[in-house]
């Protein structure tokens, strides 16, 4: 079982586990903590949250300090693609290598190192994107998907433009579920992201493969 507190932002609870996950964000722990409990996967791997992009380089640094660091063995870490994958990638490659890590070649690839080290960028680590794009792929054929494109497009034609598409789809598709209230990570605990999606196969194999 994970230790309480883990999915505030650069928590400085020792750590319990030999493989540590890295994400931004608390919906994006509780999506990754509902996974890993699909894939049997909780009691092996220890998630934890760096917070926003910007906070990144100086919570790794934090991350290398934290008692049982030295024990850990494999270290994954994801991020959203944003505007461009490749740049999200690099920047993330960046941060290991001034901290003396193992910097992998390409995403989802594990290098070999203490520890080893293995990067995913959302939603496929190649296209822009982030968790949400994920998501939302991964429930195209909902009916009510219809409902939220003819929603935005309403929007757009009255001069409306969301700050974040994908984040204004994934809110306006889960208003229409028997469960309004729920965000994307407490939609998943919830199971209403079907893990059995092709579209979620590589993060998948990402997470098996630590």
């Amino acid at each position: 079982m994970l230790p309480n507190g883990l999915q505030n932002p650069g928590a400085k609870s020792p750590i319990s586990y030999s493989k540590v996950l890295v994400v931004e964000g608390e919906s994006a722990f509780q999506f990754f903590k509902a996974l890993l409990r699909h894939l049997r996967l909780l009691d092996e791997i220890e998630i934890r949250n760096s917070g926003g992009v910007n906070e990144f380089s100086i919570y790794l640094r934090l991350l290398l300090s934290t008692p049982g660091f030295d024990k850990v063995i494999s270290l994954g870490i994801v991020r959203d693609g944003e505007n461009d994958a490749h740049a999200q990638f690099q920047s993330i490659c960046q941060n290991l290598q001034q901290v003396g890590l193992s910097v992998p070649r390409q995403p989802a690839t594990l290098v070999s190192g203490t520890p080893n080290v293995s990067i995913f960028i959302l939603p496929d680590c190649a296209n822009p994107g982030m968790l949400e794009t994920l998501c939302l792929q991964s429930v195209e054929q909902n009916p009510a998907m219809l409902c939220v494109e003819e929603y935005i497009q309403c929007l757009q034609q009255s001069d409306i433009v969301p700050g974040n598409l994908p984040k204004a789809r994934l809110r306006a598709l889960l208003a229409s579920s028997p469960r309004p209230e729920l965000l994307l990570g407490q939609a998943a605990h919830a199971g209403f992201w079907p893990w059995d999606s092709p579209v979620f196969d590589a993060l998948k194999q990402f997470l098996l493969a630590l």
